[in-house]
């Protein structure tokens, strides 16, 4: 990876060159040998070498890739935190945010200054909206880079500032039980919508000992509600999954299946059966 005009100046390479099928663009003025496969990472490593201020970190939804938990993509911008605004950085390839970065929200991971778990869960409850941040602060939970209790004195340290509500509401939703993205959307959902909080990862037993952990449960009116990713749809796998339901439906449990499209595309539907099914139960 290296700075284009630099390499340029120094006579390493020639313009007509650096547009040859050679070499891959990674952002303005940056490039990087075809071959190297693309990453988020990658994209944020070049950002961390040539397009950062002083004092400034990768942070956010990148923060989160660089961390372990993240879910971002190769194409996305790369986003980052500085201390005042910044022209280097200014390009379509860059989300940039400006707020103060103390050096003890800073870290260093593989040579990249990031900011550290806790500020970035803080950054993404203000600057996402509430489900997608609670989307990634229930990953920095399940993972272990973050504790509640954490969140919560963070949070404290931080109150009347800008974002500290947002923070707070998002904090009010999370749970590091949460097994997958989908499973948080779908838990988000429902609260958001005026149902009760589900269990998350519900344990049901029977007479004969365990049955099932379902993803959200409501087990006063044993109701469970499974999210069912593309996997299921294999043969065997929707064996297994049959015998589990026939179990859970002896055991007096009503499950109520979510997929990706349901969720994305019917949730009101999916709101009203919900709404029914507690009513019945009741």
């Amino acid at each position: 990876m290296f700075h284009g005009p630099t390499a340029i100046a120094a006579g390493l390479i020639t313009q007509a060159q650096l547009r040859s099928p050679a070499w891959r663009r990674l952002l303005r003025g940056v490039y990087a040998d075809a071959d190297l496969p693309v990453t988020h990472e990658l994209r944020c490593r070049a950002v961390a070498r040539y397009a950062l201020a002083t004092g400034g970190a990768l942070a956010g939804r990148s923060a989160a890739t660089i961390l372990g938990p993240g879910l971002s993509e190769p194409q996305d911008p790369v986003e980052v935190v500085v201390p005042a605004p910044d022209v280097r950085s200014r390009t379509s390839e860059v989300i940039n945010h400006v707020a103060d970065v103390p050096p003890a929200d800073l870290c260093q991971v593989r040579g990249m200054p990031v900011t550290t778990p806790l500020r970035t869960c803080w950054d993404l409850g203000r600057w996402l909206p509430v489900t997608d941040a609670v989307v990634l602060v229930d990953r920095f939970l399940q993972s272990g880079l973050v504790t509640a209790p954490e969140l919560a004195a963070y949070a404290a340290r931080r109150k009347g500032l800008h974002g500290a509500a947002r923070f707070a509401s998002v904090s009010s939703l999370v749970d590091g039980r949460a097994e997958s993205p989908q499973e948080s959307r779908l838990r988000v959902a429902l609260v958001l919508a005026g149902l009760p909080i589900p269990q998350v990862q519900w344990k049901i037993h029977d007479a004969a000992g365990f049955v099932a952990r379902v993803d959200l449960a409501y087990p006063a009116w044993r109701i469970a509600i499974e999210y069912d990713g593309v996997w299921h749809a294999n043969a065997d796998q929707l064996s297994r999954d049959r015998r589990r339901l026939n179990r859970l439906q002896a055991a007096g449990w009503l499950v109520i299946h979510v997929t990706s499209d349901r969720l994305r595309n019917d949730l009101p539907s999916l709101l009203n059966e919900l709404n029914g099914a507690i009513a019945v139960r009741r």
